[in-house]
């Protein structure tokens, strides 16, 4: 089973949804990056469960424990062992689908590929996994940081609720983390109604990334957007991924998507921040499709283990909108490729001939 992601700065989560702990192992982290238990916390705390009335209410205060690889404030450039105990799961909420393939889940593909499978909260392909993604992702964000780099995700669409303004301050003010003032309460409305019919909604999660320096990104193969997506789409219930324009691109012509380039820098950012698979200097655009959450209370049909036609129905806390909680797993993921592109870009810069950028005014 894979677990890991990353060339240079790389991380391994473990842990299963229902298990006594999840979190993450990081290597390849340099020295003298400051890191506190708080500034990882920070990150945890915007993910955690039973945050609002549009989460699930399992309690879970995420407490993270750093074992190892920082020592009196500072990354000592060894492996970065980050953990979270689980205190609220509820393991019986699940007996009655031990032999059953819920529809939505990974249920029968992780049976049919391993012969085995964790019920108890989805295991592995639970969202709880994404814990250690946040926690390694709070260090990336540190490491991006000390370039000036910044990195912000928001809800821009809950069905079809479509978010016009970005006002990212207001995204963190409301439990949605939507952007925009009159579609942000219309969006919660829209999660609460849904959750009490019993079912769940789907939505649309925008990164920004700004302060990235131009050239980032290995052509062909690891293109920075192709990184990108790689991680974003890693992400459980992430049905597609879109950079700049994205599919929009598609009905327009060239002179109409071409970014032009003046003096003063990129005129247009159709592409995203990305040109070739290299980061141009630009804000770094992407957005993803988040599938509605697959546990809902209203009655089904499904097979179990045996073949045989069975009803059930899903009992339990479960999210009824994932967006919301998605946001920081989004800039987790985002900033880890983008550190990491940061790490593999200096790795080469010794061994070429320095020269200085005319647009953006930076070392490359």
């Amino acid at each position: 089973m894979s677990s890991t992601f990353g060339k240079l700065l790389t991380i391994s989560t473990f842990g299963e949804s229902h298990g006594p702990a999840v979190g993450v192992v990081l290597d390849g982290c340099p020295p003298g990056i400051p890191v506190t238990a708080e500034a990882v916390q920070r990150d945890l705390d915007r993910r955690r469960p039973g945050q609002s009335a549009v989460t699930t209410q399992r309690k879970e205060p995420d407490k993270v424990e750093i074992l190892s690889g920082v020592f009196e404030g500072v990354t000592t450039g060894a492996t970065i062992a980050l953990v979270v105990r689980s205190v609220d799961a509820r393991s019986g909420d699940y007996s009655n689908l031990k032999d059953l393939f819920r529809p939505g889940h990974a249920d029968y593909t992780y049976w049919v590929k391993y012969g085995v499978r964790d019920y108890r909260g989805s295991g592995r392909s639970s969202g709880r996994e994404t814990v250690g993604r946040v926690a390694a992702g709070a260090i990336a964000r540190l490491i991006m940081s000390g370039i000036g780099a910044r990195v912000q995700a928001y809800t821009v669409q809950v069905a079809d609720i479509v978010a016009e303004k970005r006002d990212l301050e207001f995204a963190e003010e409301n439990p949605v983390r939507c952007p925009d003032r009159e579609k942000g309460p219309l969006m919660e409305r829209a999660i609460l109604d849904a959750r009490e019919a019993g079912d769940s909604l789907g939505g649309v999660v925008e990164i920004c990334a700004t302060g990235v320096p131009a050239g980032l990104g290995d052509p062909v193969m690891d293109k920075l957007d192709a990184l990108l997506a790689w991680g974003l789409m890693s992400i459980g219930a992430v049905k597609g991924f879109e950079i700049g324009d994205g599919f929009a691109s598609a009905r327009r012509r060239g002179s109409e998507m071409n970014d032009r380039m003046s003096r003063e820098g990129f005129a247009t950012n159709h592409s995203g921040g990305i040109l070739g698979g290299i980061s141009t200097g630009e804000p770094i655009l992407t957005r993803i499709a988040v599938k509605p959450p697959s546990s809902i209370a209203i009655p089904q049909k499904t097979v179990d283990v045996a073949g045989q036609e069975r009803d059930f129905a899903i009992t339990g806390r479960h999210d009824p909108c994932l967006c919301p909680r998605v946001v920081p797993v989004a800039e987790a993921m985002t900033c880890l490729t983008l550190a990491d592109a940061l790490l593999r870009q200096r790795a080469i810069e010794p061994w070429r001939a320095r020269i200085e950028d005319p647009l953006h005014k930076v070392s490359t």
